[in-house]
């Protein structure tokens, strides 16, 4: 098995021991992202309506880095602090996503990094 480390610039940097995305055979693994501004590597500012376009604008730059792009995406995790956001997650998304949109679940959490709102990670595949 080859693994190929996926990075970028335009998305925040690995705060720990893990990469931003790894890929295998044109599956991409994307790692959690939270609302991080890459170039300031600190919270979005604003509402949770912000951050949730921020990690979109994250998972975005790593996918295009893999090679892709967010309808690439076949699997979606959403960890949420408060699932009374999730009406406004579905909002959002669609301003990212055109169908067949990608199979997703949404887990309430008791927290997240950096006091982040929400999180996402995904799998994604690109033709090889």
């Amino acid at each position: 098995m080859v693994k190929t480390i996926i990075q970028t610039d335009k998305a925040p940097q690995a705060i720990g021991t893990y990469s931003q995305a790894v890929s295998v055979n044109g599956t991409v693994y994307i790692s959690g992202q939270i609302p991080l501004v890459p170039e300031t590597m600190v919270l979005v500012e604003g509402d949770m309506r912000a951050q949730i376009h921020q990690v979109f604008k994250n998972l975005q730059a790593i996918t295009q880095a893999a090679g892709g792009d967010l309808d690439d995406i076949v699997k979606l995790n959403i960890f949420l602090i408060d699932l009374a956001h999730f009406a406004l997650v579905n909002e959002i998304m669609a301003e990212y996503f055109q169908t067949p949109y990608p199979a997703r679940a949404a887990l309430g959490v008791a927290s997240l990094p950096k006091d982040a709102q929400v999180e996402m990670d995904a799998v994604m595949v690109v033709e090889q």
